[in-house]
């Protein structure tokens, strides 16, 4: 840009401040004029700079976008390509410890406290990104829609072989025979028992809770219990493991053991779904995700009964 001192005052009309020195832009309002005041050559030379910057990095790096894609640069990166090679990198880091756990029996994880303790770490991770959608971030579930995994409450167990089971077949799961599946009946969508007898078995399951004390209701429904529900849920309410049905003599309830939910699980039951994880995960990830569930407090030893359940099906009320 020329100097406007050396420019004469008739140059292109525009006249040059005498205060100044600094020729105007040409423009009056009312008397005011605008002096056409040059820009730093620092602040230029640093525009011109950034416009440089900008070429070379359009050059090397995905920059324009097109109609199904980008330009690709000339150094080929992309942020999915490094996402890639960073993950890469860490999965070989853990390839140690990963394959270790891989090779080790579930049920002797507990005896190796190192690696029980990377399994629950790593199953941790994998709980976050694959499970808290349902169970939540601590796994205490949501109260009428996903069971807790921190109590002692287990629809078919809580040892280590059991919770890896549920979680590589899942619960009700119609494309996977081996999946857990069973179904608790809809006695009054299905006119099994009519209103007073249902209203009769909902008090007698009150009282074995010990939310309410035995009376005539309880007694005519500890009947009706015995023809309809035993079989499953045992003659005192104890629940079965050989079909995932639900303890019913404590005071822990996904749906509720108020009178009024009671009735509407014996009309219709939920008859939650799971999906099943081993056609998303590899083993060793569902191993691990079955020590952190495992550790989150409700975990449990071993039961011989428990090997009755596998291939059986889901709880009827999960």
């Amino acid at each position: 840009m020329a100097d406007p001192e050396n420019l004469p005052a008739s140059a292109e009309g525009h006249r040059v401040d005498e205060a100044t020195g600094t020729r105007t832009v040409g423009h009056e309002w009312d008397g005011i004029e605008e002096l056409n005041t040059p820009l730093p050559r620092w602040w230029l030379w640093t525009f011109y700079i950034c416009i440089a910057w900008a070429v070379v990095y359009a050059a090397l790096y995905p920059a324009w976008p097109m109609l199904h894609s980008a330009t690709k640069g000339t150094l080929g990166w992309s942020s999915r390509g490094q996402l890639a090679q960073e993950m890469r990198a860490d999965a070989k880091r853990r390839a140690p410890v990963v394959n270790a756990i891989a090779t080790t029996a579930l049920t002797d994880l507990p005896a190796k406290p190192q690696l029980m303790q990377a399994a629950v770490q790593g199953g941790g991770a994998a709980f976050r990104v694959h499970c808290i959608q349902c169970h939540g971030a601590g796994g205490a579930g949501l109260k009428k829609l996903y069971p807790s995994l921190t109590d002692d409450d287990w629809l078919w167990g809580g040892d280590l072989a059991s919770i890896q089971y549920t979680i590589t077949h899942g619960i009700r799961n119609p494309d996977h025979e081996a999946t857990r599946a069973s179904q608790m009946p809809a006695f009054g969508r299905d006119d099994i028992l009519d209103a007073p007898q249902i209203d009769d078995v909902v008090s007698y399951v009150r009282t074995i809770s010990g939310q309410d004390k035995a009376g005539a209701a309880a007694t005519r429904g500890a009947a009706i219990f015995e023809a309809n529900c035993a079989v499953c849920h045992g003659s005192g309410g104890q629940g079965g493991r050989i079909v995932g049905a639900p303890k019913l003599t404590d005071a822990i309830w996904l749906y509720g053991g108020d009178r009024d939910s009671l009735t509407a699980t014996i009309n219709q039951p939920r008859n939650g779904v799971m999906p099943r994880w081993n056609s998303r995960l590899d083993p060793a990830t569902i191993k691990m995700l079955s020590a952190y569930v495992y550790s989150l407090g409700g975990g449990e030893k071993a039961q011989p009964a428990i090997a009755a359940t596998e291939g059986q099906g889901a709880d009827g009320q999960p």
